[in-house]
């Protein structure tokens, strides 16, 4: 039982703490609302923990033996990290009704996870600590609980900028609140040069 509590605790740490998959919830549910945003987030929980599985089954060796590829994964995220900031900070904040805009797709969440270093990370940080050995049976447990806490995470997200998108009727106030995500996002990837 304490090695599910570590598990979900540290599943918990890692998913709910600011990010880019958080930040793009958030404005999706601003945007969107709770309901059209639940796409992503279950894109993102699926995405991550298929990163997870993939890592707990042999994929942080690899990263281990070729640490190249550890790198170019940093830096393929940082640069999608910072198309996502410029694209938040160069909208323009008019609410066009005659073009349609849809919610992040499951596939946009899937795709992030896996350009997400800091999924990464806590993917080979979580199976180096609780399932260094690759037991079959400690990897899908630690999938299981990794999916319920990282959807609630996300999904917490995404219901706090669902909360806030009737105060973002104004073009003024949703280029505010798009600057603002485009500097988290930009501040996410500054912070993997530290990485």
């Amino acid at each position: 039982m304490n090695l599910m509590i570590s598990m979900a605790a540290f599943a918990l740490a890692a998913s709910i703490s600011p990010g880019p998959v958080n930040v793009v919830a958030l404005s999706s549910g601003a945007q969107f609302g709770l309901g059209a945003s639940l796409r992503h987030v279950l894109g993102a929980t699926v995405g991550f923990v298929v990163l997870l599985i993939f890592t707990g089954f042999g994929l942080h060796e690899m990263l281990r033996q070729y640490p190249v590829l550890t790198d170019l994964i940093r830096w393929a995220g940082m640069a999608f990290l910072i198309y996502l900031a410029w694209k938040l900070a160069m909208d323009d904040g008019r609410l066009n009704l005659d073009k349609p805009t849809h919610a992040p797709s499951f596939w946009h969440g899937a795709a992030m996870q896996w350009l997400n270093p800091k999924a990464w990370l806590a993917a080979v940080a979580g199976m180096g600590a609780f399932v260094a050995d690759g037991e079959a049976r400690l990897i899908g447990l630690f999938a299981l609980i990794y999916f319920v806490v990282c959807y609630l995470s996300v999904g917490c997200w995404a219901y706090a900028g669902a909360f806030f998108g009737p105060w973002l009727r104004s073009p003024r106030r949703i280029r505010l609140f798009n600057r603002s995500m485009s500097a988290l996002l930009a501040g996410c990837a500054v912070s993997l040069l530290y990485v």
